[in-house]
């Protein structure tokens, strides 16, 4: 029951550099091979012992001796590793477990009547997740010793397919020792989603066997599954601290102390690594914090690991790392979840996860072509209303209206769920059974989770077709159930604002904002701004100017003055619209201007698309001669527009985080867009 296990996939310039390294490495005297490679077999320097292995296998490609080597190696833990290959024995725990299956069928080629190199090469197989493979090679094993063995490694193939029965079934006909079928057995309750029991197998083992830390992270991930986070990081924390008081050589919080811009030396995936479970710990904080909407501290756990070099990463890691940095490096988070996708086996959220970034980034063509490469996946890894939405919300790009037909069908379901999770929360509490209410209100509460993203994608379609005050008849349908929730309220805000019912979405984003008082920078940023702009058109100028300078005090309170804080700039930004819009052009670009100081900090892409639109609109309105304006105000849109050419010659007015961009083609960059406007309003001054 673990996250974070698999194979490490190593790309060729890795295998390439070894082989290489190898040939440039220290010469061994004559009759000290040997000797030298179980030295750093026992010193856990296996990156050593492959290159000097590699290199012989390179001069004798059929030498049993240097794919063997026999001896009495033993791998701690319950598989057995004696007398295996070093070079196999090497590359498992390095994880590289794609290599090391490949050592294992050379062997068995080599001996073909040797079942404990097939034994060894099930085991590779099964973490290398070629589970169909590794079935094979377990009907060859002949030897009666081996029988017990084989069966476990049947039963674990059949859990990492999902086929839990099957596990149970071959468990059942097994005598394995009594705490190694015990956690078996909740890793099969927690595959089952049986997670109280699955807990309570681990406990007992741990009871028994005394602390382990996979035993320690399999009761931390039981608790995440029941959503009991807190005991979750209790465990956690006494993984990650027992971690670093036992082996402080693997260097935890490395890369988040930094070390003067030079990376961290990497410490491999050593056997030490993986039996502290520090990896699978950082991953399971990570992604409690990413559940409770702490993104800096879930990216903050994930740098805290021991440091790796990314082809070393796990899948687990690079996953988590994609979804963490996806705001910031979009390009590089979906390059990663691109890449996993491409592995077998994969975590299985990376499928949905990297459908529905597409659709926020509205990559609906992109999401799509997964969708028709992966039609395994999608029976594997969501479920039938998962793909129901997703698929409605690829639709509506191309056919509105049989978009809109399925997400009515889709709300009718969930609204049937909601209804009867509603009377069930009704009986409870008319019983007395305070458990019972506390079980129907999250059932509820997920029911009502899995209904807003249908609600929302219904809505998006006559939102983008600006038709508000449909938009506003389906969020009343639905307020029923609804009405409690933060985004339901904050959505129905945006609907009124869209329709100028400026006192009505006051109504609405002012307890919100409220409630965010101490911690105004956490409110997104726009709805700031659309509350100010209501104040100012409801003759609320005060209230406006209240709001305004409580958002710039938070401003001045960043600790960090190189971190660019845009609240303050996008009210002012979209207060200068309004005026701009209304036709006070000088009143508006003036505000704008004056939301971009200082240039070096608050011009980017996002701000400078909105501020040039108003730009446009007047330079169009002046090409009109609708207006006129005065010298200073030409004057002073052109000593901004110098500026803005000065600070923005490296900032890309379109980003596209998928598409890598033609290096041949010529940049659009804020200065050069800068400097047509300057010429524009020049001839316009003229």
């Amino acid at each position: 029951a673990g996250v974070g296990r698999g194979r490490v996939a190593r790309p060729p310039a890795a295998a390439a550099a070894g082989s290489a390294a190898a040939m440039n490495r220290a010469p061994i005297r004559e009759g000290e091979y040997t000797k030298t490679v179980y030295s750093h077999i026992r010193e856990q320097k296996y990156d050593q012992a492959v290159k000097i292995l590699g290199n012989e296998l390179n001069n004798f490609p059929t030498s049993r001796c240097a794919l063997s080597l026999l001896g009495n190696l033993r791998r701690p833990g319950a598989l057995m590793w004696r007398g295996s290959a070093p070079e196999g024995y090497c590359y498992y725990h390095m994880q590289d477990f794609m290599n090391a299956a490949q050592i294992y069928a050379q062997l068995v080629q080599a001996c073909p009547d040797n079942d404990e190199y097939k034994v060894y090469h099930i085991q590779t197989l099964l973490k290398s997740g070629n589970y169909e493979e590794a079935s094979q090679v377990c009907t060859t094993v002949e030897n009666s010793e081996y029988t017990e063995r084989v069966m476990l490694l049947q039963a674990a193939i059949a859990y990492e397919q999902d086929e839990v029965q099957l596990a149970r079934s071959i468990l059942d006909q097994c005598n394995p020792l009594a705490e190694e079928k015990q956690v078996f057995e909740g890793a099969l309750f927690w595959k089952e989603k049986r997670h109280a029991e699955a807990m309570k197998m681990f406990n007992d083992v741990m009871q028994s066997m005394g602390y382990h830390a996979d035993l320690a992270y399999n009761i931390a991930l039981c608790n995440y599954s029941m959503k009991q986070y807190g005991p979750a990081l209790k465990h956690i924390a006494e993984i990650i601290e027992r971690g670093v008081r036992d082996h402080p050589e693997l260097s935890v919080g490395a890369l988040s102390e930094g070390n003067g811009g030079l990376a961290a030396r990497s410490v491999g995936n050593t056997g030490v690594l993986k039996e502290t479970a520090l990896i699978e710990a950082f991953n399971l904080k990570a992604a409690i914090e990413y559940m409770m909407k702490n993104l800096e501290a879930s990216k903050d756990a994930l740098d805290d690991m021991p440091p790796r070099d990314e082809s070393e990463l796990d899948e687990v890691t690079l996953h988590n790392q994609a979804l963490v940095e996806m705001e910031a490096k979009p390009t590089e988070g979906f390059r990663k979840l691109n890449f996993l996708l491409g592995q077998h086996p994969s975590p299985p959220e990376t499928f949905v996860n990297l459908l529905l970034l597409y659709c926020k980034y509205s990559y609906f063509d992109l999401a799509a072509d997964i969708l028709a490469e992966n039609s395994e996946l999608t029976y594997k890894n969501m479920n039938p209303q998962d793909y129901e939405f997703l698929d409605a919300l690829i639709l509506a790009q191309s056919s509105p209206e049989e978009a809109y037909r399925r997400f009515d069908e889709l709300t009718a379901k969930h609204i049937e769920s909601l209804r009867r999770g509603t009377k069930n929360i009704q009986d409870a509490r008319r019983n007395r059974d305070q458990n019972l209410v506390k079980k129907h209100l999250d059932e509820f509460d997920e029911a009502l989770s899995k209904y807003m993203p249908v609600l929302m994608g219904q809505a998006k379609i006559y939102w983008d077709m600006e038709h508000y005050s449909m938009v506003e008849k389906i969020f009343r349908q639905s307020a029923e159930f609804c009405s409690e929730d933060e985004s339901w309220k904050l959505n129905v805000a945006h609907i009124f604002f869209m329709q100028e019912k400026f006192k009505e979405c006051i109504r609405y984003y002012e307890p919100f904002v409220r409630k965010h008082n101490d911690n105004l920078l956490g409110v997104t940023a726009i709805i700031l701004a659309n509350l100010c702009v209501a104040y100012v058109m409801t003759s609320a100028n005060e209230e406006a100017e209240e709001l305004m300078r409580l958002v710039e005090k938070e401003e001045e309170k960043v600790a960090d003055p190189t971190k660019p804080i845009y609240h303050l700039c996008i009210i002012n930004l979209v207060i200068g619209t309004l005026y701009c819009t209304k036709g006070n052009f000088e009143f508006g670009i003036s505000r704008i201007m004056k939301s971009l100081e200082p240039y070096e900090r608050k011009i980017g892409v996002d701000t400078w698309y909105y501020a040039k639109r108003c730009f446009l609109a007047l330079g169009e309105t002046l090409g009109k001669n609708m207006i006129l304006l005065k010298d200073e105000a030409f004057d002073d849109i052109i000593n901004f527009l110098d500026a803005a050419s000065q600070v923005g010659r490296t900032i890309e007015t379109t980003v596209n985080p998928v598409e890598n961009a033609d290096p041949n083609s010529q940049k659009r960059t804020v200065a050069l867009e800068a400097r047509l406007l300057k010429r524009f309003f020049l001839k316009m001054r003229d």
